[in-house]
């Protein structure tokens, strides 16, 4: 099927949504299991628990106990309440990382509490659509909220009153939250499911569908079940560890001159979805298959032109003394399990 696909469903009896992009499995989204640590995006009233000298940091406590670490705490006395929200999936054994930013985000809009102005998406580039969609945002309150609001690339096609209509409702939780300062740790909003997800953040897909096995995306999964994922001659191989996740490439039967640059150039394109169908994040480290250091800027640029339309805050960290290649990339998503698609 050409076109984009979301399809909704369950996987381990959790809530899951896949996209699919011309037949071809794109992204998906696994709802956490109970004991799994606080998604990002969830919204908290935390108390202020002891300082970390010397890191400007403050430890958090969340409802149940959790501990939350939260940067950039100077001033910050211990039993203080404050508003937080989670940024990324905490490491096993680590705090919750936090922010005092919040950001309130829907289909069409984000809500942006402490900032100030109406801005639009630097992807929407066409100067008539942007003066549209801004008086779009003009028939909602936004104008007087106090709040800064972004219009999203997805609010492209999307009705006029729909999106005042997202606004409004964004920025009466945003004034509902702010105002919910007093009382003991407890969960405001807690972080979207994957359906949800999937509608705020894959607007654009031709079809909305039920069941994974009537559309391949079982057999899709399957294969993230391997280590080892084909790249024509070539593959890589991507083994996440305790420390990092290692992606090794190999040329396979090319034994040509260019069989290296070749191989790693094929790893740069196909490895942003990779990780994103693993729910793989933190530390990645490239062992790339051997090429001239000439090439080593090519290789680069390939791989951030991947990444530059990848979902997910991905850093491109550079070289290290050995040759191999270091990527930083958020914890947004818990990584799947083997043997999911059974």
């Amino acid at each position: 099927m050409k076109g984009a696909l979301i399809v909704l469903g369950e996987l381990l009896g959790r809530q899951a949504a896949a996209r699919l992009v011309d037949g071809k499995l794109d992204d998906l989204l696994l709802a956490p299991d109970d004991t799994a640590p606080p998604a990002p995006g969830a919204i908290y009233r935390a108390l202020a628990d002891r300082p970390l000298k010397g890191q400007g940091g403050m430890m958090m406590t969340l409802p149940d106990g959790q501990a939350a670490l939260f940067r950039g705490a100077h001033g910050l006395k211990p039993g203080t309440t404050m508003l937080v929200q989670v940024t990324a999936y905490a490491e096993p054994h680590k705090a919750v990382p936090v922010t005092d930013r919040l950001v309130f985000k829907g289909r069409s809009v984000i809500v942006t509490p402490g900032a100030k102005g109406l801005n639009v998406s630097r992807q929407v580039r066409d100067v008539d659509m942007r003066e549209t969609l801004l008086e779009a945002l003009h028939r909602s309150r936004a104008p007087e909220a106090g709040h800064g609001v972004i219009l999203r690339s997805g609010a492209v096609g999307i009705d006029a009153d729909d999106i005042a209509e997202e606004a409004d409702s964004l920025l009466d939780l945003a004034d509902a939250v702010l105002a919910d300062t007093d009382g003991d740790p407890e969960l405001l909003v807690d972080a979207p499911g994957p359906h949800d997800l999937a509608w705020r953040d894959w607007p654009h897909a031709d079809q909305t569908v039920q069941g994974f096995e009537a559309h391949g995306v079982l057999d899709a999964l399957a294969d993230l079940d391997r280590d080892e994922v084909p790249l024509g001659q070539a593959s890589m191989f991507i083994e996440p560890t305790r420390a990092l996740v290692a992606v090794d490439v190999n040329t396979g039967g090319d034994f040509s001159p260019a069989a290296g640059l070749k191989a790693n150039l094929a790893v740069a394109k196909a490895l942003p979805r990779m990780l994103r169908l693993r729910g793989l994040g933190g530390q990645i480290t490239l062992d790339l298959a051997p090429m001239p250091k000439k090439d080593r800027k090519q290789f680069e640029l390939s791989l951030r032109s991947a990444f530059r339309s990848d979902p997910i805050e991905t850093s491109l960290v550079g070289w290290t003394p050995l040759g191999h290649y270091e990527l930083q990339r958020k914890r947004e998503r818990l990584p799947i399990p083997k043997g999911v698609a059974l």
